[in-house]
């Protein structure tokens, strides 16, 4: 069967939700997968999404559209259904997926549906729940496939075919009779080896795994370095506790990376959460814009104490956006290549000199050149050599120091282990102001009191 594309099935969607026409709808929906109805749902408006969702009669797809969504947009859908409707659904989730929603849905209702899923489910979501956010241990299933050392090829092929449905069959996780996790077998060496043959002599005993504490983002890392389309948990006396499949680092790639985002513009990832209460944005983008707008009264008081070097020469003026604007963007772009640098690992502070240094060669070569342009603008404009040199040096000037700042301010962050992305945007562009309009009109006065200017 053909499946229609996701912009075609966006597009009828739409014309049958507007015509209320509710039984051809359920059929498209019964026919398309549930990745093409998540993402379909994404384009619609909260009335049209909530009427899609409610569509789904069936559990499991229901879950693996939630499983395919945002948390605000899951959240949103689970808001108008009632705990027994959202336990059957959860039901039906990985024990991963539904502690991420159950940890977001508001208590009372959390407990509420935790009461009333299946007893399995229930345990595995309330283990899942004891870890930290964003750790191995929180995002890990523990719906893996493990056999004991001591079987053979020829059982554990029979227990893969039993074990269907179990996540990830392409590893075999091998374990002792006490649990620890002693080796992994890949499905084509089974395949392979004659059936009498017994896991302990053909797995591969250096396994590599991340602790239950280990930060998702280095979970990610590995994954990624490997290329394992899963990797195995463990405890700290190394218990196989559960695996992290490719699809989970995924979903963490494209979290943090939003998290990155969000942090250097200021705000945080809340807000596609709380995106219909204008009160509960507001209070999540206003610290840094309040910080920018300390940062400009700083810079407004600068001027006032320059006021003496203005005076005598009011073309300075022309000048102090272009100054304050490339100091800020040069920033910006150091505090970006670190902020990310630091999370991919391509950065450490074995190499931060490096890069230092790196930057301050670029950010030199750039405020050279862009500094001989707006000098000779300010020279051809004004028709006053003193201003052109002035505004030229102040530019090379600034710009080295932004790039330098923009350098040791995610490094410093770090070091102090604060998320360097809140080091970028606002507090690099606001620090860049400040320092920029400290050396313009530095650098302004110096040379004309050389001259005797003023």
């Amino acid at each position: 069967m053909v499946k229609p594309k996701p912009q075609v099935l966006l597009d009828s969607v739409r014309k049958l939700t507007r015509r209320q026409a509710t039984g051809p709808l359920t059929n498209i929906l019964k026919k398309s997968h549930p990745a093409d109805i998540a993402e379909v749902i994404k384009y619609l408006t909260d009335s049209e999404k909530k009427l899609v969702f409610g569509l789904i009669n069936d559990p499991e797809k229901a879950a693996d559209v939630l499983s395919e969504l945002d948390i605000s947009d899951s959240l949103h859908l689970l808001s108008g259904m009632t705990e027994e409707q959202i336990s059957t659904i959860l039901n039906e989730m990985s024990s991963d997926d539904a502690a991420e929603l159950i940890s977001n849905l508001p208590e009372e209702i959390s407990a509420r549906v935790l009461q009333l899923m299946e007893h399995e489910d229930q345990k595995d979501v309330e283990d899942l729940l004891q870890y930290d956010e964003k750790t191995a241990g929180r995002i890990m299933t523990t719906e893996f496939f493990a056999l004991h050392e001591d079987t053979t090829a020829e059982d554990a092929m029979k227990a893969i075919r039993e074990n269907s449905e179990a996540e990830m069959v392409f590893y075999i996780y091998v374990v002792d009779e006490r649990n620890h996790l002693v080796g992994v077998v890949s499905l084509r060496q089974l395949v392979v080896v004659p059936p009498k043959t017994k896991l302990k002599d053909i797995m591969i005993t250096d396994v590599i795994s991340v602790a239950t504490d280990t930060d998702q983002e280095e979970v990610a890392r590995i994954v990624e370095r490997y290329n394992f389309l899963a990797i195995p948990v463990v405890d700290e006396r190394n218990h196989l506790m559960g695996i992290i499949t490719v699809d989970d680092v995924i979903d963490v790639l494209r979290e943090e990376a939003t998290e990155d985002i969000m942090k250097m513009v200021g705000t945080k990832e809340e807000e596609f959460v709380y995106h219909d209460k204008v009160t509960r944005v507001a209070r999540l983008r206003l610290p840094w814009l309040i910080t920018n707008l300390f940062g400009g009264l700083v810079t407004g008081y600068l001027l006032w104490l320059f006021k003496v070097t203005i005076k005598d020469m009011l073309a300075l003026i022309t000048f102090v956006p272009v100054i304050t604007g490339m100091g800020g963007n040069v920033g910006v772009q150091s505090s970006s290549i670190m902020v990310r640098g630091f999370a991919t690992g391509k950065v450490n502070f074995g190499r931060v000199k490096q890069f230092l240094l790196r930057e301050i060669m670029i950010g030199f070569l750039m405020g050279t050149i862009c500094g001989i342009v707006v000098g000779l603008v300010g020279y051809v404009w004004h028709h006053n050599f003193t201003l052109g040199l002035v505004v030229g040096i102040a530019m090379m000037a600034a710009m080295t120091v932004a790039a330098t700042m923009g350098t040791l301010v995610p490094t410093f962050f770090r070091k102090i282990h604060v998320d360097p992305a809140i080091a970028s945007g606002p507090f690099v562009t606001t620090s860049n102001d400040i320092v920029g309009i400290l050396i313009y009109l530095g650098t302004a006065t110096l040379i004309l009191r050389y001259f005797h200017m003023i």
